[in-house]
């Protein structure tokens, strides 16, 4: 132990701690000032970040012995506080640059420490010293923090005031339409919104720490686990296995088709026989701190056969293969595509035919917070689970059966989440805690370090693809062939309907009037298969985009006017046979083509036999909902003073899903004359809301959207008369009903055997162009400007729906060269993963829209989330074939393999 004094954000502080602590951990728990957040705990993520003695530090990485006595110390919560705001807080909220918020004021503390040093700083000091101090988002693309760190900038040197600087409401009062900051701006810029570690330090304090005990194997026969050793370890009150779970310890994948070969039920909630990917549960240790937890953990013993372990699908569908799951074959859904004529004839009378095969890997979500959650009994003995989950009514679903207990006992919350980007479409720890809480009759709580979030979460399922098309000599065209394999790992949760995306996206955004193909479903040993921005149209776009590239050369055309001859327009039908419900493509090309017209100029003229520059394009489609008859349900409820609250569960990864309510429900309510600040937002917890769906396939705005319209107008229904609207005194004289509800289902049908079908009632669309410069003697590529040209319909929020763009063509960049998550210890960091920080992501990144109103959309929006992570990637590595000739057909294009595919 040491005892140091310390000066806290200008207050004397004394104190005692353990010389290897953290800085972070003792700010965190010893002070409670939990603005400063921990995310990989490995100071790869600049979350933690403080200013010490005027220098920016990572926290978590600052030993206590380290840190000098007398020490002046600056946190978050010591540069500004809710309605004292310094103006880099007020910046990051007018630009939104708070999207989870979770990495905000580890950003915030670097920025003060940048401008305390230079308050005159360029983009380029602003994108240097992020750089450096390691500040990682995988939300916003960086672009709209370096736009806050500008203007802050300003208001620091006397530029502006901060009364320019705020957010004012247009005249109107209309908030729909608008950039108005998300509610949880500025709980987000202060670090006064709580995350789940955060919620886990105000637990009470007989709550149990877990630690898991994990397989650190693939594959393997479970033999014997003996606890006994552990059980004496201090502090532990109990190690549960298999056997303390008291329903059928399986989490049901929910199975979408009839023909899938699987029943589901495939996913221990504890390993009981088997060991199936590495990272899986085998036992929960459950004690009085987390240290004594993970000590405990160790001692577990646990005795295994190794098996042979499947790490991709050509593996796994090897004759030789055992099955992975005993009587269910490793090849357990297939889904074809039949439509208009056979192809064969087809491509037997084309003019021009081409060919490839590709891979799209297993990206990574890196999320900056790791998965946290916990659990405990309420007062009437119901079970109460709180998590990332962006499925609470799904997960319960799920997981009630494993664990025994009926939906009715379970009540499921988000908290306030740190982004996900999909991983928690799928339950990770909730059963986990679910089973820790009911064996032990006390609260429990669960966090997971860094190697765990990266080694037991779910990853994208990569796709191993092989496509041919067919042209005539004009280019248009006429037929294409397909062959997918989905390698999702080694459960089945939604793996048969990941499958039939590459049905529905293979060549999605061209008239192709005949297509016949064959994908399937694989069951492996890598990481299991969840959802991933964009679900699974990264995967089955990126061939069919840079094929069509392919083409063009071969026709000698150009790849911008191949696309705009063969995009959507009146009487061309998606690959399912759909008509889309509106036909923007050739416009959205037109507006990108004198930008695609100057980069090829631009491109020429700096280019060097050094460093190659080039342009690249590609389209992206995305569905926005849950395939066929998508529900959602919102209640809106009349309040004693004339305000209205709304609720459903609307969740939020990052998105805005706060944004998108209040945006909806304000123009919704727009006769009753409300402000925003009377319209208030109950989400997220089935014991208090309708179930609005999860958070997945960019279908909340289009779906809760319509549900939530229809909720008002049952209200608005209820409050009339005849000179306009009851209050809520004469509602309540009037015997009205206070609470009414609305539900939407989007009219859409479930696609066939041969995938033909109108599965979705929203589609969205984009063209992206990306300019890159490519090392010859290296293969180093870097995209230097993106332009992205989007139809997300009507825009609700201009701040929510520019974040999720720049955000999402941030992750097209590192899934295209960087992101893997193939060797598992190599890539179970940030750094070793490909996390691209601020230098790897373009500055110039230009946003275009056509917003082109969608009949079933409310008030014409569609959505957004998925979009733009469709085919950026596309774009980017027909940009580097265009520079330097490189063909690069798998994922990710790192240098190596771009030095490997040049022309020799």
């Amino acid at each position: 132990m040491l005892k140091k004094t310390l000066w806290i954000n200008g207050m004397e502080k004394k104190i005692v701690a353990e010389a290897d602590e953290s800085l972070a951990n003792v700010l965190r728990k010893q002070l409670h000032l939990t603005g400063t957040k921990v995310g990989c705990d490995q100071g790869q993520c600049g979350a933690c970040s403080v200013i010490m003695d005027g220098k920016v530090v990572r926290s978590c990485i600052t030993k206590m012995r380290r840190v000098p006595d007398n020490a002046a110390v600056t946190t978050i919560e010591g540069i500004g506080q809710p309605g004292n705001l310094h103006a880099l807080q007020l910046a990051w909220m007018v630009h939104g640059g708070a999207q989870c918020g979770f990495c905000t004021p580890g950003f915030i503390v670097a920025a003060k420490g940048l401008l305390d040093t230079n308050p005159n700083p360029s983009r380029e000091d602003v994108r240097d010293w992020f750089q450096k101090h390691r500040n990682a988002c995988r939300c916003t693309g960086y672009k709209q923090l370096v736009d806050a760190v500008m203007d802050a900038a300003k208001v620091v040197r006397g530029d502006m005031s901060m009364q320019d600087l705020a957010f004012k409401l247009p005249e109107d009062g209309h908030v729909w339409g608008g950039s108005m900051p998300r509610p949880s701006a500025e709980a987000k810029v202060t670090g006064t919104w709580d995350f789940g570690r955060d919620l886990g330090l105000f637990m009470p304090e007989n709550t149990l720490q877990l630690a898991l005990v994990q397989a650190e194997v693939s594959h393997a026969n479970i033999k014997s686990i003996d606890t006994s050793e552990a059980e004496k370890m201090p502090g532990v009150h109990a190690v549960l296995t298999h056997k303390d779970v008291k329903g059928k310890n399986r989490i049901t994948g929910l199975i979408t088709f009839p023909t899938n070969k699987g029943d589901g039920w495939d996913r221990p909630i504890l390993c009981d026989t088997k060991i199936h990917q590495y990272g899986d549960a085998m036992a929960i240790v459950c004690a009085d701190t987390e240290a004594n937890a993970r000590a405990a953990a160790k001692k577990v013993k646990v005795d295994l056969e190794e098996l042979p372990a499947y790490m991709s699908a050509p593996e796994a569908m090897a004759e030789d293969a055992i099955e992975i799951h005993p009587g269910t074959p490793n090849v357990y859904f297939e889904q074809k595509i039949a439509k208009g004529e056979d192809t064969a004839s087809v491509f037997e009378k084309a003019e021009a035919v081409v060919e490839g095969d590709y891979y799209v890997g297993r990206q990574p979500h890196m999320p900056i917070e790791p998965d946290v959650g916990f659990a405990y009994l309420n007062e009437n003995n119901k079970l109460v689970i709180q998590s990332k989950s962006i499925g609470l009514n799904l997960h319960l679903a799920m997981i009630a059966p494993g664990m025994g207990v009926e939906l009715e006992d379970v009540i499921m919350v988000q908290n306030p989440t740190g982004g996900t980007f999909g991983y928690k479409f799928s339950p990770t720890m909730e059963a986990l805690v679910g089973v820790a809480a009911l064996a032990t009759g006390r609260p429990v709580f669960l966090s997971y370090d860094y190697h765990q979030q990266q080694t037991y979460t779910g990853k994208r399922s990569p796709f191993i693809t092989n496509v041919r098309l067919a042209a005539n000599k004009e280019g248009k065209f006429l037929g294409m062939e397909t062959d997918w394999s989905v390698d999702h790992g080694p459960y089945s949760e939604f793996g048969d309907l990941l499958t039939l995306r590459g049905a529905q996206y293979i060549g999605a955004g061209y008239d192709i009037a005949n297509i016949r193909g064959e994908g399937r479903t694989v069951c492996t040993n890598h990481a299991w298969g969840s959802a991933f921005r964009g679900y699974g149209s990264p995967e089955s776009e990126f061939p069919s985009e840079v094929l069509i590239d392919e083409l063009a050369e071969k026709l000698g055309m150009d790849p911008f006017e191949l696309r705009y001859k063969n995009v959507y327009r009146p009487g061309s039908t998606t690959p399912t046979g759909q008509e889309p419900e509106v036909y923007s493509l050739p416009e959205m090309m037109d507006k990108l083509r004198p930008k695609y017209e100057e980069a090829c100029k631009r491109a020429k003229a700096n280019s060097t036999n050094d460093v190659k520059r080039g342009v690249g394009i590609s389209v992206g489609v995305y569905g926005a909902g849950l395939d066929g008859p998508d529900t959602a349900q919102v209640d809106l409820e009349l309040n004693e003073d004339n305000s209205v609250t709304a609720y459903t569960t609307w969740h939020d990864h990052g998105q805005g899903a706060d944004m998108g309510l209040l945006g909806t429900v304000h123009e919704a309510l727009r006769p009753l004359g409300l402000s925003a600040e009377q319209i208030h937002l109950v989400m997220n917890d089935t014991e208090k809301c309708p179930d609005g769906g999860p958070a997945g396939g960019s279908r909340s705005q289009g779906v809760i959207g319509r549900a939530a319209i229809a909720a008002a107008e049952n209200l608005l229904s209820a409050m009339r008369k005849d000179n306009g609207f009851m209050t809520y005194e004469e509602m309540k004289a009037a015997g009205r009903e206070m609470r009414y509800s609305g539900s939407w289902s989007a009219p859409a049908a479930n696609c066939d055997e041969n995938g033909q079908g109108n599965p979705f009632a929203l589609y969205m669309y984009a063209v992206f162009m990306s300019e890159v410069a490519v090392e010859v003697a290296t293969g180093k590529t870097e995209v230097e400007r993106m332009v992205m040209v989007a139809d997300p319909g009507v825009v609700n929020n201009r701040l929510v729906v520019d974040g999720q763009n720049y955000g999402g063509l941030a992750q097209g960049v590192g899934l295209a060269l960087s992101e893997d998550y193939e060797d598992i210890q190599k890539h179970s960091t940030l750094i070793g993963a490909g996390f691209p920080y601020i230098k790897q992501i373009p500055d110039d990144i230009e946003l275009m829209y056509v917003e082109s109103p969608r009949p079933e959309g409310p008030f014409g929006a569609s959505g957004v989330g998925e979009l733009p992570l469709t085919s950026p990637h596309a774009s980017i590595i027909n940009a580097i074939a265009n520079a330097c000739g490189a063909r690069v057909h798998e994922l990710p294009a790192r240098p190596e393999k771009v030095l490997a595919a040049m022309p020799k």
